[in-house]
């Protein structure tokens, strides 16, 4: 990891109430460097979207200061909002590929969204291609892919435009196990190259394995955030604590 003074995300006392009165997230603070991998997990309902919101700027905050790839997103007026997400890539566990395009149309088109030269898009998006393990495939369409396949084509049309953070929301909730460790096992492998990793997940199993900090939210709040290899020695005590509260 890079110098400690390089954040990429920073929360500072942040607070989310919707319109309904339901507070999302209560004085939340957080501070992401360049180069980490961070899982962020919590029951429903606990603030995890509300969070990822706030960083695609899909949310304002009530109170408090959000900071992203360096700038200040706070009060980030509307026509500036496109231009603040098209450094952030993002993955879904429905792959939200475009049904009527390849695989190399859907990565080009995030190319095309940002005008990059024509002469350029083919030797980017074959790079990424190679790098998810699917430059066979380029012509292939969804459907014809497998849901590993697909969720490596979100990846690929995620990071083509070499963005330095990649956010990945409940990456492997459609796949099975196998396929699972795969897609983290790439997503670490992206992380290496020096993009930086947020996941949100559910599952204990690949946490535990993949050893990396992880930052727990409880309704709404910050409930304990361990570095790396200490999440499952610090679980039993955590449980104790929820179960007391």
């Amino acid at each position: 990891m890079e110098e400690k003074s390089a954040k990429i995300v920073s929360l500072s006392n942040v607070s989310v109430t919707y319109p309904t009165g339901s507070k999302a997230l209560k004085n939340f603070s957080i501070d992401i460097y360049k180069g980490e991998f961070v899982f962020v997990v919590g029951a429903s309902g606990s603030g995890k979207s509300t969070f990822i919101k706030l960083l695609l700027r899909e949310v304002e905050p009530s109170s408090g200061k959000v900071v992203v790839n360096g700038k200040n997103i706070t009060n980030l007026k509307h026509k500036d909002v496109a231009t603040h997400r098209r450094r952030i890539g993002v993955v879904f566990q429905d792959f939200r590929l475009l049904k009527d395009r390849n695989v190399f149309e859907n990565v080009a088109f995030a190319q095309r969204v940002i005008s990059m030269p024509h002469r350029l898009i083919g030797r980017n998006v074959s790079k990424v291609l190679a790098l998810v393990g699917l430059e066979e495939k380029k012509k292939a369409f969804p459907k014809e892919l497998s849901g590993g396949e697909q969720q490596r084509v979100a990846l690929a049309r995620a990071i083509v435009n070499q963005v330095p953070l990649l956010i990945a929301d409940e990456p492997t909730g459609n796949l099975d196990p196998k396929t699972s460790m795969e897609i983290m096992q790439l997503l670490e492998n992206i992380n290496r190259q020096g993009t930086t990793v947020i996941v949100v997940t559910h599952d204990r199993e690949i946490v535990d394995m993949m050893q990396k900090r992880v930052v727990t939210i409880k309704d709404g709040e910050m409930f304990s955030d361990v570095e790396q290899g200490q999440y499952t020695e610090s679980l039993a005590a955590s449980e104790t604590r929820f179960n007391m509260e």
